[in-house]
């Protein structure tokens, strides 16, 4: 073991490239969408059960301010994932592998996905 290398134990002086915090946050969005699918299905299970579970969930998300945001939520972590599942797999397909590629691509990621994300909220709201 090489005893001679710098040991940093405080992860915020950190500083993470942009490519890096594009995946972390693919991961995370990963994760929201997995736990949301537990609002999603039960708000398409209550919708299809009868008439009035669906005009209470309609009713919900059109004036519950929590419901409009757990909406909103759970459809800007799908605009990201899916953005950047995209760029994951122009990373697999050796697309855009050099350093200044990574970069550029994890920029238009998160463009991509703010312009996703704000229409979202627009539509949601």
């Amino acid at each position: 073991m090489n005893s001679k290398r710098p040991v940093n134990l405080d992860l915020s002086t950190i500083q993470f490239p942009l490519p890096a915090l594009t995946s972390i946050t693919h991961r995370i969005t990963g994760v929201i969408l997995f736990v949301g699918l537990i609002f999603a299905f039960w708000a398409l299970s209550t919708s299809l059960s009868s008439p009035a579970g669906f005009y209470a969930v309609s009713d919900a998300l059109a004036h519950n301010f929590l419901a409009k945001l757990i909406a909103w939520g759970l459809l800007s972590a799908l605009a990201f994932h899916f953005v950047a599942g995209i760029k994951h797999l122009l990373m697999d397909m050796n697309i855009g592998v050099t350093l200044e590629g990574g970069v550029k691509k994890a920029q238009i990621t998160v463009v991509l996905s703010a312009v996703l994300i704000i229409l979202a909220g627009v539509w949601v709201w």
